[in-house]
């Protein structure tokens, strides 16, 4: 145990993997939720999302910051509220979803979470690799070529696997530290940037119809706070249980919500005038050529500084993720796994692909369907379920408490599949209107073409799983085994009669 308390100190190398964190080593409070979300959102990909708002879906500016204020707000309420879950548990996320679907039915969402994490690492990875390309030309007058673009690749990965090894006390205090730092540079950005706008165009753009802002909506959802919605246990399990569960909701929001909405209305108002930004293969070279030569530096410094506080988060969660799903590795060494792919995968997009963005969005369309029915089956069962048992948790035998039926419970796994199948029905993916992947039978619906398929997902997956619930025998007869359990989950704290309906102030609506 001294080893765990140690490994919590800044600076040292976290110790603990997925295990439950014990009663006895839970510290922090609920505002680091705030510094941990705006940390994620202060990169500079939030002005190319916001210019398609503009670009591609035609809507004015006023119609942009509501879209943005509804998306990220509201995605990164939902973030908070299935954080609660990680304050309640003391584990990951991913780890807390074996309760859910059993240990062998957990290995699908599990599975998607990590490809997941590992896209959105390669994204940001090669984005600061362009940032830091730009850099060194400006500094040094270098050309891009293949090992410069190779060295700028390593830079990065080498400073977030620092951040992201060093584990949980160090990335929290990075967070809260280096967003005063790369926060003031974004704002002395923006406000460079804001000089550019052609307020004439903006003032005077039409309004799009009702079905775009509502599609622009899906789509600032499904590219903020759905990618990070199985991530925020993550973050949230060193968190003293009696911490109400509304200020978690509330710090993830703002903390989100404020950087994104600023960075969106500013890329839908730059896209107002010059629709290049939503269409640049280099959003970082789009960005840079908007400001005077001399802001280049600061710019390309803030670019790269955001987009690590963001990528660090994601190696952390994809570390715990990894050791989730089997691979039997100690959380740094699944951590070292993960950045090897992404450095394959920044080598693809940099020195391969022809095109950025256009692989990315497709990316997003696709796992946002899996990665909302999870979202989905686990919020409803967070309605029901308020105490997680931490040695059941890690218990991988057929007698464990969360085996279920040969290792999966399966109303959770059949709603699951069941939302993602109705969900790809709806959905399109493709990078260009001649280059398309995948299109479901239904993608040209009216909830199709608004890209509402991931809300449809989200939907079947929570009323499935409501429905099934009362035939599944297996789940039944685990939730009468719990209705008499006694948190805290440390089994060497002083237990009591505990309340199962949780705390007042964290219980979620059924």
């Amino acid at each position: 145990m001294a080893d765990s308390k140690r490994s919590e100190l800044v600076g040292a190398v976290e110790t603990r993997g997925i295990e439950p964190v014990p009663d006895t080593e839970r510290h922090g409070h609920a505002g680091q939720m705030f510094w941990t979300w705006f940390a994620a959102n202060i990169s500079l990909l939030g002005l190319p999302l916001g210019a398609t708002l503009v670009a591609f879906r035609g809507l004015n500016i006023w119609q942009a910051v509501l879209v943005a204020v509804i998306g990220a707000f509201g995605s990164f309420a939902l973030v908070g509220a299935l954080s609660i879950a990680g304050k309640r548990g003391g584990a990951p996320a991913l780890t807390l979803s074996r309760a859910v679907f059993g240990r062998r039915g957990n290995t699908g969402p599990t599975l998607v979470t990590w490809i997941s994490r590992v896209g959105w690492e390669t994204v940001n990875t090669t984005t600061a690799a362009y940032a830091l390309l730009s850099l060194m030309a400006i500094v040094f007058g270098t050309k891009q070529n293949t090992p410069l673009t190779l060295v700028c690749l390593l830079v990065f990965i080498a400073c977030t696997l620092l951040i992201s090894g060093l584990g949980h006390a160090t990335i929290m205090w990075i967070n809260k530290w280096a967003t005063y730092v790369f926060g003031l540079l974004n704002l002395l950005v923006m406000a460079f940037l804001v000089a550019t706008v052609d307020w004439a165009k903006v003032l005077h753009a039409p309004a799009a119809p009702l079905s775009a802002v509502i599609a622009g909506v899906g789509v600032i959802a499904a590219g903020t706070g759905i990618g990070w919605a199985n991530a925020g246990a993550d973050y949230a399990r060193y968190l003293p249980r009696n911490i109400p569960g509304g200020r978690l909701v509330l710090a993830s929001a703002w903390g989100a919500g404020i950087p994104l909405v600023l960075l969106i209305s500013l890329g839908s108002l730059l896209s107002a005038g010059d629709a290049s930004l939503a269409q640049a293969s280099d959003p970082v070279a789009a960005i840079d050529a908007m400001l005077p030569s001399w802001m280049s530096v600061p710019y390309l410094i803030a670019a790269f500084g955001g987009l690590l506080l963001s990528n660090h988060l994601s190696v952390y969660s994809a570390g715990l993720t990894l050791v989730t799903l089997g691979v039997r590795a100690k959380r740094t060494v699944a951590v070292a796994i993960d950045i090897v792919i992404t450095l394959a995968g920044g080598i693809y997009f940099m020195l391969i692909a022809k095109d950025f963005y256009g692989p990315f969005t497709t990316f997003l369309t696709i796992l946002a369907v899996p990665i909302t029915a999870w979202v989905g089956v686990f919020a409803v069962d967070m309605t029901r379920r308020r105490f997680y048992d931490p040695k059941a948790l890690m218990d991988p035998r057929r007698s464990g408490r969360y085996w279920y039926n040969g290792g999966f419970a399966w109303s959770a796994c059949v709603s699951w599949f069941a939302a993602i199948v109705v969900g790809l029905l709806l959905t399109e993916a493709k990078t260009s209107d001649t280059d398309v992947w995948f299109s479901g039978p239904f993608s040209h619906s009216w909830l199709g073409t608004n890209g509402l398929g991931w809300a449809v997902t989200f939907v079947v997956a929570a009323v499935a799983y409501r429905l099934l619930l009362p035939l599944d025998r297996a789940v039944r007869a685990e939730a009468a085994v719990r209705a008499n359990d006694t948190p805290p989950a440390d089994p060497a704290a002083p237990t009591g009669p505990a309340d199962p309906a949780g705390p007042a102030e964290e219980r979620m609506p059924a």
